[in-house]
């Protein structure tokens, strides 16, 4: 089974009609996929207005598998849509799971994303640890599960998403053992010396097991859940496999990627490359364009960033006559505290640098807090020289290969942290060490710096990477991963299945 490698099936199905209608299939039970995710891939700014897809690259790389297969995406909608009721939307079976206000609170912004999100991302802002938020994650996850037992079909395939629904696969291990099931982790997973902290770290480990694969992001990732599994569960992993009773449970590393196609088109899209000039005349022409796209987020490195710019101009190298920083920070669980102290230090920073260096009609940062649409993305790829991407820690992160599957033309630098885990595919990108201010100035130095050559021959190596290796390729592997282990255990007598 593989997903589709080019635009025909989005673009078939950004031409079907969108239908709030009941899938009779679906609905009884017969899901033969299903995704798990903490949000659904349809969004809508009020309930009286029309769905929309969700942009990203796994709403993009599953869909078309999900409408051939009868599949159903199981998530939450949103605040406003917590009595919405099951509907097919672009041929894709939804089907909503409420969360109510106070598990918003404790759920996600509490456990999932104040524990957990700083936890698994080196612990570079403390988490904190509330039992008044944990018992919420296993409430939301436990109904997650539920609604995926009733709606799969049997011996179904289910993929569960993410650091918000860890307990799931074993509560739906429980619930329904016919199942095969995934779980892949779209964040870093932390080694034994940082998961140690997490006073419910044996009831995390216990809920993945649940899976027949658990996915990560890199090798790594893979590795030490397995050192973890050896410490503080029964279970025993040697290589890549864990027993689990008579369960074969694979641990493995899925990078995933983007839909290389689709940004490769955009950047030939003529629309686009006009746009691209006017940001080029709008920033100044004979500069040296710095691009920084990122959430607004403290593990993004964002304000060390800004330092080393800082730094840049402070010295007698550059002068905002020919260097500018454009920084596209877009909003990010706003009512949380420590993304409001992110902002404002941020913020502080962008006027400080603009203050001492600007002149009239002319500043070395230009600041945009807010979400660009892709057409205006891919504009500001085209017209980067420089692409700045140093977070202090990220699983992937899929803007350095946008970054790259846009230059057309083999020019422009990627200065990449080595602490994200595109840096692994991407090793002719120009790597740093995002904590190190002057490393960081330094490495733009010689980006700005690097002859056309040098530049070409870096380009089209990592563009040869991210044309090999898509979302699509992702989606394949995971699935097929998922389909291999779970029919080895049952070959081994694990699980109780239905294969009549």
């Amino acid at each position: 089974m593989t997903f589709k490698t080019n635009s025909d099936s989005a673009d078939r199905s950004r031409d079907k009609p969108s239908e709030d209608v009941q899938n009779d299939d679906s609905q009884h039970g017969n899901g033969d996929l299903v995704v798990v995710a903490n949000r659904l891939p349809v969004h809508r700014s009020c309930p009286e207005s029309p769905w929309e897809t969700s942009p990203g690259g796994l709403v993009s790389a599953l869909m078309p598998i999900l409408r051939e297969h009868h599949g159903v995406w199981i998530g939450w909608a949103g605040s406003l849509e917590a009595a919405s009721d099951p509907f097919s939307h672009e041929g894709l079976f939804n089907v909503p799971v409420p969360i109510s206000p106070d598990e918003v609170e404790n759920y996600y912004e509490g456990f999932s994303n104040s524990s957990l999100w700083p936890l698994y991302h080196d612990a570079c802002q403390p988490p904190h640890y509330h039992r008044h938020w944990w018992n919420p994650y296993v409430k939301v996850n436990r109904r997650f599960a539920e609604r995926t037992a009733e709606c799969a079909a049997p011996n179904a395939r289910v993929l569960v998403q993410d650091y918000h629904l860890q307990l799931v696969p074993g509560m739906l291990r429980e619930l329904r053992p016919d199942l095969r099931i995934g779980f892949f982790l779209h964040i870093p997973f932390p080694p034994v010396e940082l998961f140690a902290q997490l006073p419910w770290r044996q009831q995390i480990l216990e809920g993945l097991l649940g899976a027949d694969v658990v996915g990560f992001q890199t090798r790594a990732g893979a590795q030490n859940f397995i050192r973890l599994v050896n410490r503080y569960t029964s279970h025993r992993g040697v290589g890549q496999a864990i027993m689990v009773g008579q369960r074969h449970v694979q641990a493995r590393e899925f990078p995933i990627s983007i839909d290389f196609d689709r940004f490769e088109q955009l950047a030939q899209d003529p629309a686009i490359i006009d746009r691209a000039e006017e940001i080029r005349a709008e920033v100044g022409e004979h500069r040296t364009i710095l691009l920084g796209v990122d959430r607004l987020d403290y593990t993004k490195g964002i304000d060390l960033r800004l330092r080393a710019v800082d730094e840049l101009l402070k010295s007698d190298r550059h002068t905002v006559n020919d260097l500018a920083l454009v920084q596209v920070s877009v909003p990010s669980r706003e009512s949380v505290d420590e993304y409001v102290e992110v902002r404002s230090r941020i913020e502080e920073l962008v006027g400080q640098i603009n203050g001492a260096h600007g002149e009239v009609g002319q500043m070395p940062v230009h600041y945009l807090r807010r979400n660009l649409p892709i057409e205006e993305l891919v504009a500001n790829y085209l017209a980067a020289d420089v692409m700045l991407v140093t977070p202090f820690r990220d699983g992937m992160n899929l803007v350095a290969k946008e970054y790259i599957a846009c230059r057309l033309h083999d020019t422009g630098v990627l200065v990449l942290s080595e602490f994200t885990g595109a840096a692994r595919e991407l090793d002719r990108a120009v790597l740093v060490n995002p904590h190190d201010i002057d490393g960081m100035a330094s490495a733009i130095e010689r980006a700005i710096t690097m002859t056309k050559t040098e530049q070409a021959r870096r380009i089209r190596s990592m563009r040869q990477k991210i044309r090999r290796r898509t979302v699509f390729d992702w989606a394949n592997d995971f699935l097929g991963a998922v389909d291999a282990a779970s029919s080895f255990s049952m070959t081994a007598g694990g699980g109780t299945r239905d294969t009549s």
